[in-house]
């Protein structure tokens, strides 16, 4: 089995920007890619969802059908990099795209929001929105 590739917000940017079969799966609750933000350029596959945040039953078979309409190929090696808010969640589905026999799969280290910094707020020492990449909200 491959290793999970881990890296920075800017790192996945020029990723996506430099590879066109690249897809960046934002693996947040719904609430939180409508109503926080999420990248323009994300596609959207819950991890999790509230109220209990149990994995979502058939999140690699939506990942795969995701993928099917961007590649006639094996889509099992295009470029799957998964982000979430800080970047545990989507660590989890990374490791679960690995096990289902993706081989090229990258874990966004700081996520959308970022770590909390001393006053516990997210967004002012990293993450996707503070390193100031494209983002919208629904």
């Amino acid at each position: 089995m491959a290793a999970l590739k881990e890296i920075r917000p800017p790192e996945a940017w020029a990723i996506l920007q430099a590879e066109p079969a690249a897809t960046l799966i934002d693996v947040r609750s719904r609430m939180e890619y409508d109503y926080v933000g999420h990248a323009p350029i994300a596609q959207h596959v819950s991890w999790a969802e509230p109220p209990d945040w149990k994995v979502m039953p058939g999140f690699v078979d939506r990942v795969r059908a995701l993928l099917a309409k961007k590649s006639a190929g094996r889509m099992e090696d295009l470029p799957i990099l998964a982000i979430c808010r800080s970047g545990a969640r989507s660590r989890a589905a990374g490791q679960a795209l690995l096990a289902a026999g993706f081989a090229n799969v990258y874990n966004v280290l700081e996520g959308f929001e970022g770590d909390r910094d001393p006053n516990k707020h997210r967004g002012a020492i990293n993450g996707w929105r503070f390193h100031g990449l494209p983002w919208e909200q629904s």
